[in-house]
């Protein structure tokens, strides 16, 4: 298990890229948990979203939101280095 953990909802606008493929490839401190709910109702159907160690991040797009959890995942990996 990775130390930055990245929760997605099955629901989730996220779901149109491999998120899990491309992060956890990419950094391997990095563990995508897919949920069935995150109980954010109605936010799912309306934007991409992800929750980053407990931080809610969502953009207008699956990969604007890619580059948001990015940058999260960079700024948490930063505090281990």
């Amino acid at each position: 298990m990775g130390i930055v953990v990245v929760e997605i909802c099955d629901g989730s606008l996220i779901n149109s890229i491999d998120l899990e493929e491309i992060l956890e490839s990419k950094y391997p401190e990095v563990s995508v948990l897919e949920n069935t709910c995150l109980s954010f109702c109605g936010m799912c159907a309306k934007r991409p979203y992800a929750i980053v160690n407990g931080k809610r991040i969502f953009a207008k797009t699956a990969e604007e939101c890619l580059k948001k959890i990015e940058e999260h995942i960079e700024n948490e990996l930063a505090i281990y280095a």
